[in-house]
């Protein structure tokens, strides 16, 4: 059916291009009114062929509709990935105030197993039952990747330690530690606590 109306449409544009015999000479009234009302339907055909077909219709509207939704899907999934690396950001930068707030609060514990075991003590079990336990706890600040520094002969940095005490020492160079009263801790960079150092000038 649709090959005979495309055969129509392509009869009626020949019949539109080519003159009419006689058209040179004046048409009576009656023959031009006919040859208008031919040329009318002519017209209305050629507008009802030119309509779309409405299954073209419906696919062009649900290809618009595809095309919507398929934007509205990419743009979901680029705010959805711009959500989960702000989150990992934030978890990232978290953990190491977190594991530094905790960790801080143990750090006296450990300060008094250390004047502890300096301490003289008689009974060898219990002693070797406080190394041990200080032992573990160590492993324990290990295991969070917490480190200890401050040891005699160090350089002195002011972004790791605090001088409380200078003394005069010539058998140590200037600005070595010559004496740790407490020990600092680190996480990776972070400087949990500073060490109590005293200095030589």
């Amino acid at each position: 059916m649709e090959d005979n109306m495309k055969n129509s449409a392509e009869e009626i544009e020949r019949e539109e291009q080519t003159p009419p015999a006689g058209a040179e000479e004046a048409a009576p009234p009656e023959e031009a009114a006919e040859a208008e009302d031919k040329k009318e339907e002519k017209k209305g055909w050629r507008e009802k062929l030119k309509k779309e077909d409405p299954r073209e219709a419906e696919l062009k509207k649900l290809q618009e509709d595809y095309t919507a939704l398929n934007d509205k899907y990419l743009r979901l999934m680029a705010e959805y990935d711009n959500f989960r690396k702000r989150s990992q950001r934030e978890r990232d930068a978290l953990y190491p105030e977190a594991t530094a707030a905790a960790v801080s609060g143990f750090l006296t514990v450990v300060d008094n197993f250390e004047r502890a075991l300096a301490a003289e003590c008689s009974d060898p079990e219990y002693k070797k039952g406080t190394e041990l336990t200080y032992k573990s706890l160590l492993e324990a600040l290990g295991r969070l990747k917490v480190e200890a520094f401050g040891e005699p002969g160090e350089s002195f940095d002011p972004n790791c330690h605090n001088a409380v005490m200078h003394i005069e020492d010539e058998s140590l160079e200037p600005g070595t530690i010559a004496e740790v009263f407490q020990r600092g801790y680190r996480l990776g960079e972070r400087v949990i606590r500073h060490a109590m150092v005293k200095v030589a000038n």
